[in-house]
């Protein structure tokens, strides 16, 4: 900015300088003031007189001020959509469910950020996020619900006072206060998984076990897993949320119980399974983790028949409705589970240190005859119904490998399922049922640690919504729960 009308008082005859000629006029009063002095010791400096300091420093004061108020002049910076300085974008981070620092004490986590802490409280970076700083698409469909807080003790493992998510069921909730606070009355070992335990639980209220070990038939125990199968506790709020209601309910937890070694009690959160007592499984030893043995062959021939044709010698599969496989695809594709439709990875090129690779089973792509599906499980509860178990899927898997093969032959996918897909709700209503975990909540970091595995799964959401369009797919109307 240029100010010519701005002058400066400054010569010894008490004239007006311009300010361009500032330093040319305090040269000049410096060498007239050195000239009076030479003519007489009595008389006085014109600046003395007037009040007025040193010349430069005078001037130094005025090209200050000038500066200041340059300053005030200048345009604000751009904001963005609530009034903050723009960011630059940084690249996703990488997705991890290794357990974080926990939070200090004083640390104030909250979802909304629709009430700022107490004076004096200190704020933990991400944990005041809102929800529609995702990221992701919000549509109009999508309305942001209103932060509902429980009122439970900071000690406390879940977040359920007041109103839970409308998607979780009573009976989630309370099998999930079960896996949550119940002691550990009793521990058994999985054949075949040597780092599961079965614990059976015991909560305030309930009758004591009758045997040394508890009778898991009562429903009341679970399965702690590794510290590294945390994914299965968001496969559970994401099944819920997707309205499919074919997971069994999860927590994450951390133990102290003297019962179990000490590898499960050295502070790593481990996820919480509840055990389905009436789950049926194969005589056979070498194929248990069935409830029918189904071929790929088979299963396909199934999808395209919808059920019609006979599958010699599996009653329990001949009971399933058509509509569940669209369920299991879906929610296999969101998660990149493989264990279960593709357990050779034939629909993608797996890495050398992959498991279908080092037990040689990716060789067997070659003929599909010779590929079975695993953990196709019903409940004698509910014989029409699959369970979905073993859902610790692969947040890390890039999109470029993204398994395919695991929606092959499905003709039709579950109307809410894909609804919540389509209205952009997903990673928002995924966040407010973490939420309620506690532990998983606080492991990872709150919202601003979970937002890439947020991010990844409303992606992948996208990705199905395509292949749905492309292949005149359609979306049929939900079974009962």
């Amino acid at each position: 900015m240029v100010f010519n009308v701005l002058v400066f008082y400054g010569s010894a005859a008490g004239s007006w300088c311009p300010a361009r000629e500032v330093t040319a006029c305090c040269l000049s009063c410096t060498r007239g003031a050195g000239h009076r002095l030479a003519l007489g010791a009595m008389a006085q400096r014109p600046w003395r007189r007037t009040g007025l300091k040193h010349p430069p420093l005078v001037a130094l004061g005025v090209l200050l001020a000038l500066a200041l108020l340059a300053l005030t002049h200048l345009p604000p910076p751009p904001t963005g959509d609530h009034g903050r300085a723009r960011s630059l974008r940084m690249a996703p981070a990488p997705i991890s469910l290794s357990p974080a620092p926990r939070p200090r004490q004083d640390t104030a986590t909250t979802l909304c950020g629709d009430k700022p802490p107490a004076r004096g409280t200190r704020r933990r970076q991400g944990d005041s996020w809102r929800l529609r700083e995702l990221g992701m698409p919000s549509p109009s469909p999508c309305v942001e619900r209103p932060c509902r807080r429980g009122d439970a003790q900071h000690g406390d493992r879940l977040r359920l006072g007041g109103t839970a998510p409308p998607w979780l069921s009573d009976d989630d909730i309370q099998k999930m206060k079960l896996m949550a606070y119940g002691q550990v009355v009793s521990k058994t070992r999985v054949p075949a998984h040597g780092q599961v335990l079965r614990v059976h639980l015991h909560a305030e209220g309930d009758p004591q076990p009758t045997g040394p070990q508890g009778d898991c038939g009562d429903g009341r125990c679970g399965l702690i897993k590794r510290p590294g199968d945390l994914y299965e506790v968001v496969a559970f709020h994401l099944d819920r949320v997707l309205g499919l209601n074919r997971s069994l309910p999860a927590v994450a937890r951390r133990f102290s119980s003297p019962i179990l070694p000490y590898s499960y009690t050295n502070g790593a959160t481990r996820p919480v399974i509840w055990w389905a007592p009436d789950v049926q499984h194969l005589e056979d030893t070498n194929n248990d983790q069935n409830s029918c043995a189904l071929g790929w062959l088979q299963y396909q021939e199934m999808l395209r028949t919808h059920g019609r044709a006979p599958v010699v010698g599996d009653v329990p599969c001949k009971s399933i409705q058509h509509g569940e496989w669209g369920r299991l695809a879906l929610f296999d594709f969101l998660l990149q589970v493989h264990d279960r439709l593709d357990r050779y990875c034939c629909g993608f090129e797996p890495d050398p240190s992959e498991p279908c690779v080092e037990e040689m089973l990716h060789e067997k792509c070659r003929n599909p005859a010779e590929l079975v599906l695993v953990h196709i499980l019903v409940r004698s509860s509910a014989p029409s119904r699959l369970v979905f178990i073993d859902n610790a899927g692969r947040p890390q898997q890039p999109e470029a490998k993204l398994n395919f093969r695991l929606l092959q032959g499905i003709d039709s996918f579950p109307e809410t399922a894909v609804a919540v897909l389509r209205s952009g709700c997903l990673g928002r209503r995924l966040l407010e049922s973490l939420y309620v975990d506690r532990e998983l909540w606080d492991s990872q970091g709150g919202a601003a640690g979970l937002r890439p595995l947020l991010r990844t799964l409303e992606r992948r959401g996208q990705v199905l919504l395509r292949y749905l369009q492309e292949r005149n797919l359609t979306a049929v109307r939900d079974t009962p729960r």
